[in-house]
């Protein structure tokens, strides 16, 4: 198990783009596609957006989510739970210059907000092998 867990951090960091899903009003699931800003292993990511999208909306309703990349014949799909950060130390840390185009303000923009993905349950498929379990 942590050799596939280790090449699931690995092609987590290869990937740039990943799929972030919340549950909408309706309880439907709502995939969007985010860069990713941090990881720390495979168990906590760290995405950027507005504090009035439709996702931290969801998310300030239900804080469950869903997180899946992958690269060639090889994916990763993670669920979990997304705490929706407000504190400016942890949004100054994490900004990154191109955030700008999104938040002419800077890190203080209000719109400016920080996602905390934590995983609790992967499936990974990595290798032509099909691993599901706890993180």
């Amino acid at each position: 198990m942590e050799k596939i867990k280790q090449q699931a951090i690995d092609l987590l960091n290869k990937c740039e783009v990943l799929t972030l899903a919340s549950i909408n009003e309706r309880g439907c699931p709502r995939p969007v596609v985010l860069s990713k800003i941090k990881t720390e292993g495979i168990d906590t990511i760290w995405f950027s957006t507005g504090t009035s999208s439709e996702k931290t909306k969801d998310f300030i309703k239900n804080p469950k989510a869903g997180v899946a990349f992958y690269e060639g014949h090889d994916s990763v799909t993670l669920t979990g739970t997304i705490e929706v950060v407000s504190d400016v130390e942890e949004k100054k840390a994490l900004w990154v210059d191109w955030f700008y185009e999104h938040f002419p303000k800077g890190v203080d923009d209000p719109e400016y907000c920080i996602l905390k993905f934590t995983a609790e349950q992967a499936t990974y498929w990595i290798g032509n092998q099909f691993i599901k379990g706890k993180i």
